[in-house]
């Protein structure tokens, strides 16, 4: 396993965790300017970090040992 395949694997847990995170605030926001602030930020993150880490782990080919 190659270490772009382990940091795209990376990137994909920490950007569920930041679409999930998102989730949890939008389902407990009062939709105050600071709350929907932190939702996009969070938001594009979560979305940038999957994204980038599932185009790392398609993208990387396994080599033979």
């Amino acid at each position: 396993m190659s270490v772009k395949r382990i940091f795209g694997i990376l990137l994909t847990v920490l950007g569920v965790g930041g679409l999930i995170y998102t989730a949890t605030l939008f389902m407990n926001t009062r939709g105050a300017t600071y709350d929907i602030k932190l939702l996009v930020v969070y938001g594009l993150l979560g979305f940038l970090f999957f994204v980038s880490g599932i185009g790392l782990i398609k993208g990387t080919k396994d080599e033979p040992a």
